[in-house]
């Protein structure tokens, strides 16, 4: 067999990314196994755990996310087939915990990795600030890990006579939707608006600030949206078509909503600025919001109506080991019992050292 040439794997790992990204391309894999990788993070208690174990057919209860943790999946392609592996990474703890995302992000997988971005429609004012946090982390370490994998690649013998490379960078087709205006995320991203019962029972100006807030954001990062509810089995299929497809290449389908009154449902490349329309405000003059790029245009609408209130969250869940979502009962009490103790042992201590008399 022919040797194949580092720079000729490259460019079939990029081609291999396109054809993920486009659903297409899966029947040519033959015998070879195939691993993707995918990182699921987002508000707490927003759900995560829940759609992924639908999302994997496990018939389980959902428990408290400790951190950051690991499962797998496997599925096979067809009749007598090899089983294709996907890695499932989910962080917990909302933003408190974002450090950990380096951690499922490496040179090793970055090539087949994607990211789910889940998001709590039920709690509004925590949604920007969950999104941007995470989105933000996510981003520098993909970057981080990117840059790594280029510089590996030049310091090898006759790297400067090859093609540079990036071997995840995301390459939007020529004829996709507003190409030149949109900023794709590193890795394929998927956003999924989680607790549509809830969100329903919102007034309808509401609902629109957030429906046509999240599909801005999904187009600009050339993401796919959904809207889900564990309470419906409908939209419940969808998301598991639009999560398997990350996870196992599988199509995604072709469903689309983009009603305001409806769940929204938008594969990557479907929507537009255009079809979007500019940011819902009325009771102000958009130029006197003073903003630096229409990304935070938006931002700065959706915080007129959603004030943030992630900031208080993350004041509350500095100290993970007080967080209810972690509770010992027989632990907690025995480290209260213990920091009342130290807490005792200090008053003592100072008072000692007030007493002595010390010689200079």
């Amino acid at each position: 067999m022919a040797k194949i040439s580092s720079d000729t794997l490259w460019e079939l790992a990029a081609a291999e990314v396109q054809s993920r990204e486009s659903g297409a391309g899966e029947e040519d894999r033959g015998e070879t196994v195939c691993e993707r990788t995918v990182l699921l993070m987002g508000s707490k208690a927003g759900g995560k755990t829940s759609i992924l174990l639908r999302c994997l057919d496990r018939d389980e209860p959902p428990k408290p996310t400790l951190a950051l943790e690991y499962t797998f999946g496997r599925r096979a392609r067809g009749h007598n087939t090899p089983k294709d592996i996907a890695h499932l990474w989910e962080l917990g703890g909302g933003t408190s915990l974002s450090d950990l995302i380096q951690i499922p992000i490496t040179p090793t997988n970055i090539r087949l990795l994607s990211v789910v971005l889940l998001l709590d429609l039920s709690k509004p004012n925590t949604l920007w600030g969950t999104m941007e946090k995470l989105l933000q982390a996510a981003q520098t370490q993909l970057e981080k890990v990117l840059s790594q994998v280029q510089q590996a690649h030049k310091s090898k013998p006759g790297a400067k006579h090859q093609k540079p490379v990036q071997p995840a960078a995301r390459v939007l087709p020529k004829d996709y939707p507003d190409r030149e205006l949109v900023s794709p995320f590193p890795a394929p991203l998927l956003i999924i608006g989680s607790k549509y019962d809830l969100f329903q029972e919102f007034d309808s100006d509401k609902k629109k600030v957030i429906s046509k807030t999240l599909r801005f954001v999904a187009h600009y990062y050339a993401a796919s949206l959904i809207f889900t509810s564990n309470k419906s089995e409908s939209l419940m299929s969808k998301t598991k078509s639009f999560f398997s497809h990350l996870a196992f290449g599988l199509d995604r389908g072709k469903t689309m909503s983009c009603d305001p009154g409806k769940p929204l449902i938008i594969s990557a490349g479907l929507d537009s600025f255009s079809q979007i329309g500019s940011p819902p405000l009325t009771d102000v003059d958009i130029m006197s919001l003073h903003a630096k790029s229409p990304k935070d245009l938006w931002k700065k609408v959706y915080e007129r109506v959603f004030p943030n209130e992630s900031v208080s969250e993350q004041k509350q869940l500095k100290d993970p080991s007080k967080d209810p979502q972690y509770s010992e009962p027989q632990i907690d009490a025995m480290r209260a019992q213990k920091d009342q103790e130290l807490e005792q042992y200090k008053r003592n201590a100072a008072k000692s050292w007030k007493g002595l008399n010390l010689e200079t």
